[in-house]
C-alpha cells in the first residue's frame, strides 16, 4: 500500500489509542493489513512530525500528531466531512452519506484516503455518497468509523 496511506492510517491510530511505542504502532498497522517494519514507522514518524506527549492519565506517553505536511490535505477533507455530512443510513452492505449541497465528492474523497478495508468503494454525486461495503455484516462497523470522524 502507497506511503500516503499508511500514514493516514497512522494519525488514525494514534488518535484512537493511546500508543506509546513504535512496535504497538507496527502491531496496529499489520492488524490493519499495512505490513511494516519498525524502521519504516520510525522514518514515518519523523517525517510527519510526530511527537509523545504526556497521556490522559498522566503516567505515561502518547504519540500525537504535531504538524500536517502542506502536502496532505487530510486535515482538510476531515474538517470538511464533519461540517458537511448530514445523515448516514444503510440497507444491506450499501451506506448512504447524505451532505449539504456540492461537498459530496470532497466527503468521498477522506472515505477514500482512509482505504478502510472493509469498504469496497464510494461514489459520490452533488450531495449524497455511496459507499458499498464488502460484508453486510461490517456495515454498522463502518458507519460507526464514520460517525467517530463526525465526533473527532
Amino acid at each position: 500500500m502507497a506511503r500516503s496511506q499508511r500514514q493516514l492510517k497512522i494519525l488514525e491510530i494514534i488518535s484512537k489509542y493511546e500508543i506509546d511505542r513504535q512496535e504497538e504502532l507496527v502491531e496496529k498497522l499489520n492488524e490493519e493489513g499495512f505490513l511494516v517494519t519498525q524502521a519504516t514507522v520510525s522514518r514515518d514518524i519523523r517525517d510527519m512530525g510526530i511527537i509523545k506527549t504526556l497521556s490522559s492519565d498522566g503516567k505515561g506517553y502518547r504519540y500525537v500528531s504535531q504538524k500536517i505536511s502542506e502536502d496532505d490535505n487530510s486535515e482538510r477533507y476531515h474538517k470538511l466531512f464533519k461540517s458537511s455530512v448530514v445523515s448516514i443510513e444503510a440497507s444491506e452492505n450499501i451506506i448512504v452519506v447524505k451532505t449539504e449541497s456540492g461537498t459530496a465528492n470532497s466527503a468521498a474523497a477522506l472515505i477514500d484516503k482512509l482505504c478502510y478495508e472493509d469498504v469496497l468503494g464510494a461514489v459520490a454525486g452533488d450531495d449524497t455518497i455511496i459507499v458499498v461495503v464488502a460484508d453486510k455484516n461490517k456495515t454498522d462497523a463502518v458507519i460507526e468509523k464514520f460517525e467517530a470522524l463526525l465526533k473527532n
